[in-house]
């Protein structure tokens, strides 16, 4: 593990995105590090569809995931 440092205001936005999203700030910045990793290396994939393909990496079934509604995905 290693110290990265970063803007005052960028921490700010970790902070507040990290209690909204039920993260630590850590585990925010490594979020945010991975999508925009994966987004970067693939520019022709959106956002919804780089998250479908990390679902399905990690062997989760369609619809795993509770929408605000009390819903599934489709």
């Amino acid at each position: 593990m290693g110290i990265v440092k970063i803007d005052d205001t960028l921490h700010e936005d970790l902070r507040r995105a990290s209690g909204v999203m039920c993260r630590s700030i850590n585990a925010q910045a490594e979020y945010w590090i991975k999508i925009g990793m994966l987004a970067e290396a693939n520019p022709t994939l959106t956002f919804p569809e780089i998250i479908r393909r990390q679902m399905e990496a990690a062997a989760l079934p369609a619809g795993v995931v509770p929408l605000l509604s009390g819903g599934t995905t489709p």
